[in-house]
């Protein structure tokens, strides 16, 4: 097992392993016990009761973060024709057919969210060996296989704080919900909208206990525990 630093081992200090915290509790602490030297990221991590093996019991789905991200969001889209001028003017940093994905089969993977119009599918899909295991793949699942028309209302989600969220093969969820040097009280808004979309997405194939446990914890500092019961309430 790794060893954490001197910093990491005075921030772990302030931090009770035999308790669980409130979410206002837990962001607050999340923040004193943040020690890097740049803007660390706030992290929710979600221990499922779901069968990752299981086809319907896949979780999956978007959450629109009010507060956004704290980040400048690289947008990519997939799109030919007047689809291309609508990207554009709706604000994506990239927006081509062919050019761009032979961009990215040479290795260029200099963005953060992709879509594609639908038409454009059957051309993007030959890099999905590429762009699935990143978590960049378009997907009709996850809102990013857009008809022109709407492009320009998600690519304003994705400028705003729209975060993307699946289940990986261990049954957990991981996702950002801010920076550090947010307000405590915007990223508490940020993690109500996040418990908002999970519960939400529960599959109809999931039996028992949807939402195990819940943490908190900062890109560098330590896991905090999360009061189930008030984690889930925040979802109304």
């Amino acid at each position: 097992m790794a060893k954490h630093g001197k910093r990491y081992q005075e921030a772990s200090k302030l931090v009770d392993r035999s308790r669980v915290y409130l979410p206002e509790e837990a962001i607050e602490l999340a923040k004193k016990t943040s020690y890097a030297r740049f803007d660390e990221t706030v992290e929710l991590h979600l221990r499922m009761g779901v069968n990752p093996r299981s086809a319907d019991q896949q979780v999956r789905g978007v959450a629109l973060l009010p507060n956004g991200l704290g980040k400048k969001v690289r947008i990519l889209v997939f799109a030919q024709g007047e689809a291309i001028k609508l990207a554009k003017e709706a604000g994506a940093d990239y927006a081509a057919a062919d050019e761009l994905i032979k961009q990215i089969e040479s290795g260029w993977l200099d963005f953060d969210v992709s879509m594609a119009t639908p038409d454009m599918m059957p051309r993007v899909a030959k890099l999905g060996r590429i762009l699935g295991r990143r978590g960049l793949m378009p997907n009709p699942k996850s809102g990013t296989v857009v008809p022109p028309q709407d492009l320009p209302r998600v690519i304003g989600e994705a400028r705003k704080g729209r975060v993307e969220f699946r289940l990986d093969r261990t049954a957990i969820i991981h996702l950002p919900i801010g920076k550090v040097s947010f307000d405590s009280d915007k990223l508490l808004e940020n993690l109500r909208a996040v418990m908002e979309a999970i519960v939400k997405a529960r599959p109809s194939g999931v039996k028992g206990q949807y939402i195990k446990s819940v943490s908190l914890s900062t890109s560098m500092g330590p896991g905090l525990k999360l009061d189930l019961k008030s984690a889930l309430a925040l979802a109304g």
